[in-house]
């Protein structure tokens, strides 16, 4: 999470225009697979800021609201039915002021702490190593830890790694035990540090890479434990940050993170979540899809130094950040999240198959009450939830995960979209436009042969005529689900939790092998093809 700030000046936007229909063709090589999707694509990231863990995931054992061991009930059943396969916690900015041992032990003896980058929140630590471990168990995923290398030790980093995973007579293992845990828990996704060029100690490239170095050296593989050690990488265009690790940690690592948020800037508003117009949900989408360029020239370094490609990229922070609602606790970055962000989450995920090549993981910010959460729970304690568009799309995208990806070749229709907004690492063409195409797909094969495509179209006002021609891949049945609305502003709450949900798709027919589809505007799809 970034909590820095850059001088931007903001004006006004403007699109093209578009006619009441179109029409559009695409090819489905699946003949042609290439890598797999990792399914830790999906991942989620829970930081210790606002409600995502307290509230969000637990409000532990003796909480009126309904909780399985003290982990909300119904967040715990609705991550559950996501298939989370990874999750990323304490941090973001807030891991770097994270000490580990003031969490473990018994709730009643934890030292509290003030949450010094959210809002000054006073927490109690009653959801600690054991809390979020036990967590990532009981939901089938795998944990990622974030240490704490701005504010921590070595020694610290290398005692919570052997807490967690060593199975010997050690220290720290003992430790453990006599905090209830016998047997080690498996942790493979090991951070050292975030945001280093920040919140996570304001250093320099260099620096961060002589850091990493010493911290990596004494964190141990005990037992059967191997860790993925993932250094800190760049923010959005900062290039030289990745062709610093590249250079000075290089095979040290096994993977470099990535931070990119859609978002207007760093400096005052940043607009609603749902009062927006036309040209700024247009404004937003090209945006969203700049993260292609950005990861080009990320793997463009990485490929010079790592041509076989064997250090992983993860975009571990990534979404849209809006201001807080009205009446909400500054500092906890509460949004709602409309059918606009659902179409962020999939154009995004769209990009990231495409490059799944190099791309090992990708964490939305967050999963619950957070930014572009999956969820949202009340902020009054009356137990209400619901499910946000967003987590609709991960849902329905479920099928990619662990499926071969399928290239795709689409002619779509274009427009233009003008801003006016500016910074220093700003990637917009010289002519003060981005491109943005009306229609995004992907395409992957399942190992139990199913042909998943996802179609998106962003057009407010054009339905869409498709003829999918499908390359090596014989049809005999289709099917789907479509999420959209009647405005891309609308949203769920908690007195219309049903507003924007997925539907059957009957629109897709099959004749000699073609598969035509009627896209209405602004919607998203996902067919099943058997």
């Amino acid at each position: 999470m970034r909590i820095f700030i850059t001088s931007v000046a903001f004006a006004f936007f403007a699109v093209a225009g578009a006619s009441a229909q179109g029409s559009a063709t695409i090819t489905v090589h699946a003949d042609q697979g290439g890598a797999k999707i990792h399914k830790e694509i999906y991942g989620q990231f829970a930081e210790h800021l606002g409600s995502c863990i307290y509230g969000g995931l637990w409000v532990g054992e003796n909480s009126p609201i309904p909780n399985i061991n003290g982990y909300r009930k119904d967040v715990f059943e609705a991550l559950k039915a996501l298939k989370v396969p990874v999750l990323r916690w304490p941090g973001g900015c807030f891991a770097d002021d994270y000490h580990w041992m003031d969490g473990i032990g018994p709730r009643s003896q934890r030292p509290s702490l003030r949450n010094n980058n959210w809002g000054g929140t006073i927490e109690d630590n009653s959801f600690g190593t054991h809390e979020f471990l036990n967590l990532c168990e009981m939901l089938g995923c795998e944990p990622y830890i974030s240490g704490n290398v701005g504010s921590g030790t070595v020694k610290e980093m290398a005692q919570w790694v052997e807490y967690m995973t060593s199975d010997g007579d050690t220290p720290m293992a003992r430790l453990r035990r006599q905090n209830g845990r016998d047997k080690a828990w498996h942790v493979k996704f090991f951070g050292i540090g975030n945001e280093a060029w920040g919140c996570g100690g304001n250093m320099t490239p260099e620096y961060y890479s002589d850091e990493f170095r010493k911290y990596n050296t004494y964190l141990r593989d005990y037992n059967n434990n191997q860790l993925y050690r993932i250094a800190s990488g760049a923010s959005d265009y900062d290039y030289d940050w990745t062709r610093v690790l590249m250079d000075r940690i290089g095979n040290r690592m096994s993977g470099v993170s990535l931070h990119y948020y859609t978002c207007s800037g760093w400096n005052g508003s940043k607009g609603s979540a749902i009062q927006f117009d036309n040209d700024q949900y247009y404004w937003t989408l090209g945006k969203c899809l700049e993260i292609e360029d950005v990861i080009k020239k990320h793997k463009a370094i990485m490929d010079e130094k790592d041509p076989k490609r064997q250090i992983g990229l993860l975009v571990d922070e990534w979404g849209t950040w809006w201001d807080e609602e009205p009446g909400t606790i500054s500092g906890h970055l509460y949004q709602q999240n409309a059918l606009r962000d659902a179409f962020v989450a999939a154009l995004s995920l769209n990009v990231f198959h495409r490059h799944t090549d190099r791309i090992v993981m990708a964490n939305i910010a967050q999963v619950v009450n957070v930014l572009q959460s999956m969820i949202l729970t009340d902020q009054v304690g009356t137990g209400h939830m619901v499910l946000t568009p967003t987590y609709h799309v991960f849902q329905m995208y479920t099928p990619f995960m662990e499926a071969t990806y399928l290239p795709v070749d689409l002619k779509s229709e274009t427009i233009k979209v003008r801003h006016e907004y500016f910074t220093a690492m700003d990637e917009t063409k010289a002519d003060g436009y981005r491109t943005l195409p009306l229609l995004s797909a992907s395409a992957a094969k399942t190992k139990e042969g199913t042909l998943v495509l996802s179609l998106t179209n962003v057009s407010l006002d054009k339905e869409q005529e498709l003829s999918v021609n499908i390359e090596g891949f014989k049809a005999s049945s289709v099917g789907g689900k479509i999420l959209t609305a009647p405005s891309v502003a609308d949203y769920n709450d908690f007195d219309h939790p049903e507003r924007v949900a997925p539907r059957p798709f009957k629109d897709a027919k099959l004749k000699k092998g073609t598969l035509s589809v009627k896209l209405p505007a602004k919607s998203i799809i996902v067919l099943e093809l058997k």
